[in-house]
């Protein structure tokens, strides 16, 4: 029954044990938020009072806000000194009771049940050792000692025996106070906490708070208000937007504007990453004054790409892809091929570009200016009425202009010099007449005779020198000049007698190029040798255009444009038949416009001289080829006279040997000889010739 009872005191122990565990890490977790509550409110109260040291983008300094929350860090400081005398309480009158329940009198059990088991254990040893005495005398100490050692373990397991099951008993009593007195303790903390607050929360905190309350309800209907009002603009955005979703946009809807000196966008740059390959890259690009800046994602700021003042700009055919323009500095050291994303903003992008380059943007009203000057362009081609009758009355006759030098490299396309000034439009350049902007090969189908006599239209030029069994037809000549030059355009011109119609050329194809927004322009090798001028194609080594020296009759280049040259060809044939035309070849190169004209005059001052050499040497020629023929008529008469002395003395010879049977042909042969005689030279010429 003892054995029986103490199992399930046991049990009862082992239950309350665990039951404890599980109680003890409840409060504790209370105890642990408690803490955690206490250091959170600690820390909003500290942040709430550091916002006035903040400095945000687009708070600015609001006082009411800052204000504000110093009294909620206040209120919130105050509550937070609460919450740390509540886990102080906590500590001391929750956790503290049933910790030491826990930790003294369940451990008291369990050490006392160990104790009694080995004392169980002990006595069972010796009474198991004490019946196993043999029944003689001799072993009579054993036998004490044996009885000893029951005795002594019977004493211990009876002594433990009653402390265990007294603590057992106690127990019963110990887990009551266990289970109530934490209880009490947390909510007496808790009341004693909520009489703090309620001391805290005056009437006058109330009012503050509601105050705050109010503002926040305002607060929230402004923003219900401002948001409906961006769920409209929304809307009305993406309805007047919709048209821009679009990659390339109607340009009838979104017209080009090409008075801008600023521009800004997403651009592809091309990289070369190899001999032939190369990568393309999206970065944002803008303009600032006279440099253009890019700048990639992620960046703080953009970096210099190239400084376009001076610039030049074209449109270029790049790996198949669209929209592509290059950019070349002043000096021709640099370019960049970029990339638009719809033709709207190529076009922008080169006109912004162009404008750039002739310094607009550093005026006081640049757009303005850009805009007069695009006017000007538009003038240019489509001259009004009121701009004919002004040049009508200072239209000269072309005989009275003093000549003018063939080759020159001065002039300016829009200065009010006296020769241009002199000048109609249509002295210069006949009206209505159409401007070619690429380069055909042959030269045109209206010149018929340029094209013949150009013959080598189209053929590749080696670009080593080598012949490759066939002479060039330039190896012998003495000047050999490669320029990189770019083709702005050509047009037929009424008069070649003047730099003034290059100028004018000039103007005019400028003009169009910008009106009609065609911004590309081939890039070509432009070769100057003493019998012709040609065009080669950089890529294929291509003869794309060749013009005989001869033919080139004025070549002028701009004055404050160093960069724009042309010349005139002279040739026969053309819109109309049995009459010689001239047009003029506008071009652009990388500031060697005066370069390429003295070279070009250099070229005809060394063909004169070989022409002049060449006639000197076939009119000696000629004399030579004079005197060796009359050299050889007189050899020839001197042996026809040979020859009839050697006849005469053959037949006075045959007449004395044959004197009387040979009479009659003696007689034949003196007639024939009289004959001969009357005949004169060409007879005798003529006789020699049959004999």
């Amino acid at each position: 029954q003892t054995r029986s009872l103490l199992g399930v005191f046991e049990e009862d122990a082992a239950a309350i044990s665990n039951y404890i565990n599980q109680l003890f890490q409840a409060m504790h977790r209370i105890y642990d938020a408690q803490n955690e509550l206490s250091a959170a409110t600690h820390l909003t109260s500290k942040l709430l009072k550091e916002y006035e040291k903040q400095r945000f983008p687009l708070g600015g300094d609001d006082e009411v806000m800052t204000s504000t929350l110093q009294q909620f860090a206040k209120v919130i400081d105050e509550l937070s000194s609460c919450h740390a005398v509540l886990s102080t309480q906590l500590a001391d009158a929750m956790m503290f009771p049933i910790t030491q329940f826990k930790e003294r009198d369940l451990k008291e059990i369990l050490t006392l049940k160990e104790v009694f088991q080995i004392a169980s254990n002990d006595h069972d040893a010796a009474i198991t050792r004490y019946s196993r005495l043999s029944k003689r005398r001799e072993n009579e100490k054993i036998k004490a000692e044996v009885t000893e050692d029951v005795y002594t373990s019977r004493k211990k397991q009876h002594q433990t025996m009653m402390h265990y099951f007294c603590a057992l008993n106690t127990l019963q009593y110990k887990k009551k106070i266990a289970l109530l007195e934490p209880l009490l303790g947390y909510m007496q903390a808790q009341i004693s906490f909520f009489k703090m607050g309620s001391e805290n929360l005056t009437e006058q905190l109330e009012e503050f708070l509601n105050n705050i309350g109010t503002s926040v309800q305002n607060v929230r209907r402004e923003m219900d208000c401002e948001v409906e009002n961006m769920q409209q603009t929304i809307e009305d955005l993406e309805v007047a937007s919709d048209p821009l979703y679009l990659p390339d946009p109607d340009p009838t809807k979104f017209p080009v504007h090409r008075n801008l000196t600023r521009k800004a966008g997403y651009l592809n740059a091309r990289n070369k990453t190899g001999l032939v390959s190369s990568s393309w890259e999206r970065q944002f690009y803008f303009t600032q004054g006279g440099n253009l800046m890019s700048q990639a994602r992620g960046d703080v700021a953009g970096g210099l790409v190239m400084d376009i003042d001076n610039c030049s700009v074209m449109a270029v055919d790049c790996e198949d892809r669209r929209y592509c323009f290059q950019i070349t500095s002043f000096d021709g050291k640099k370019s960049s091929i970029l990339q638009a994303e719809s033709k709207k903003d190529y076009e922008e992008w080169i006109c912004t570009i162009n404008n750039i380059s002739k310094q607009i943007y550093l005026s006081e009203n640049p757009e303005e200016i850009a805009a007069r000057v695009n006017q000007s362009a538009l003038e240019a081609v489509t001259p009004s009425p009121s701009f004919q009758q002004r040049h009508e009355s200072m239209r000269p006759s072309v005989q009275s202009r003093p000549p003018a030098a063939r080759t020159s490299s001065t002039g300016s396309l829009g200065s009010d010099s006296a020769a241009l000034s002199a000048l109609s439009l249509d002295s210069l350049v006949a009206p209505d007449t159409p401007i070619q902007f690429d380069i055909i090969s042959p030269v045109s189908e209206d010149l018929p005779g340029q094209a013949k006599s150009s013959g080598q239209s189209g053929r590749r030029t080696n670009p080593f020198g080598e012949s490759g069994g066939s002479k060039s037809e330039t190896e012998d000549s003495i000047l050999h000049q490669l320029f990189i030059v770019r083709f702005l355009g050509s047009m037929e011109v009424k008069s070649d007698e003047s730099s003034d119609v290059v100028y004018e050329t000039m103007r005019q194809i400028l003009a169009a190029r910008a009106i009609h927004n065609v911004f590309r322009m081939t890039e070509s090798h432009l070769l100057v040798t003493c019998d012709c001028l040609k065009l080669i194609d950089p890529q294929t080594q291509v003869t794309r255009l060749r013009f005989p020296l001869p033919s080139v009759v004025l070549c002028a280049t701009h004055q404050e444009n160093k960069r724009l040259f042309g010349f005139v060809l002279r040739t026969s044939g053309g819109r109309v038949e049995s009459r010689q035309t001239s047009i003029c070849y506008i071009f652009e190169s990388n500031n060697e416009g005066e370069k390429i004209c003295d070279s070009v005059g250099l070229a005809k001052q060394i063909a004169f001289h070989a022409e002049l050499d060449r006639k000197a040497s076939e009119k000696q020629k000629e004399i030579e080829r004079v005197k060796e023929k009359q050299q050889k008529e007189l050899n020839k008469q001197k042996q026809i006279e040979k020859d009839l002395e050697e006849q005469s003395r053959l037949i006075a010879a045959s007449s004395r040997s044959n004197q009387s049977s040979g009479e009659g042909q003696f007689v034949v042969l003196s007639s024939s000889q009289s004959e001969d005689s009357d005949l004169g030279e060409d007879g005798k010429k003529k006789r020699e010739s049959e004999a």
